[in-house]
């Protein structure tokens, strides 16, 4: 079983912690290139500004891939606490699995981007009204070189963090299913508590990133893998960020469509949470026999 991985293991709960301290070092270094950018234009503008203001005076583009690039030093900082603190493979949070099932990660990716771009498109095609469109074929080319190398690095290494190591640290720590998932899902939600959407939606977005979360973490634990949360994670942002973004988003965009509606937190959180989400579910669990449910989520290890 996926969480096994880590309880066979020697290494005790608090070499975790200092895996996760490791990491979050990297991050910030990461970070650098970002504040030397922000500093000086700061600088040049002869204003101090906010930190978002600065952030947001850049060109998109170069905002995007600066915004990006701490997860790719990110992800040298887990390969380095994977190999040399807990002197293990990658593939030991990724999958329980002879080798990566690439398959799964493409499936998951190509149905989730479908249903995102069905979504995105139609709501388009209803409601023209709230959009602008915004393509520009440099800018768009640009950004999607961007994307594509980037964002599949920054959602891989959320979820080798949260659905496979930290999963796994807390099944070592608690000794069942549901602790793991359940501590997973609300630090990823809250994590994401400073970003603009909660300051344009409220705090009630948090339902949708802690469900996001547990959603994400639900299918790690039946498949006994993350193959299918690495695909879902990089098709919905990979995808949002191509497609369309907004003044009040974390990412801003040469995306193709710019939503210019005043957000409203109700609808797409019942469509996504209680809608698309469980019907994804119902698929991977008949396309891949899911059984077991209640030892998988619940039970004691």
């Amino acid at each position: 079983m996926f969480l096994k991985t880590a309880i066979s293991s020697k290494e005790p709960f608090w070499t975790y912690l200092l895996g996760s301290f490791i990491i979050i070092i990297f991050n910030v270094i990461g970070q650098l290139p970002l504040t030397y950018f922000m500093i000086e234009n700061g600088i040049s503008s002869n204003s101090v500004g906010n930190p978002m203001e600065l952030l947001r005076s850049l060109d998109k583009n170069l905002q995007l891939f600066l915004l990006l690039f701490p997860f790719l030093v990110g992800f040298v900082g887990l390969w380095l606490v994977i190999k040399k603190l807990h002197r293990r493979s990658l593939k030991s949070i990724t999958t329980i699995r002879e080798k990566i099932d690439w398959n799964r990660i493409i499936f998951t990716f190509t149905i989730w981007a479908g249903v995102s771009v069905v979504f995105i498109f139609g709501n388009y095609l209803l409601t023209p009204e709230f959009y602008e469109w915004n393509f520009n074929f440099k800018n768009f080319i640009i950004l999607f070189v961007i994307a594509v190398l980037l964002i599949p690095v920054q959602t891989s290494l959320e979820e080798y963090i949260f659905r496979g190591y930290l999963m796994q640290g807390f099944g070592k720590l608690f000794h069942n299913h549901w602790a793991p998932l359940i501590m997973t899902s609300f630090i990823f939600g809250f994590l994401h508590l400073f970003n603009p959407e909660v300051e344009k939606l409220g705090y009630g977005i948090l339902v949708y990133y802690i469900g996001t979360g547990l959603f994400l973490g639900i299918i790690t634990l039946m498949d006994e893998g993350i193959e299918l949360a690495l695909g879902f994670h990089a098709a919905n942002n990979l995808i949002t960020a191509l497609l369309v973004t907004s003044s009040w988003s974390a990412f801003q965009t040469e995306s193709i469509l710019i939503d210019v509606s005043e957000p409203s937190l109700g609808f797409e959180l019942i469509i996504s949470i209680f809608i698309l989400y469980p019907g994804f579910l119902y698929l991977m669990s008949k396309k891949y026999n899911w059984s077991n449910w209640k030892n998988k989520l619940i039970a004691k290890i």
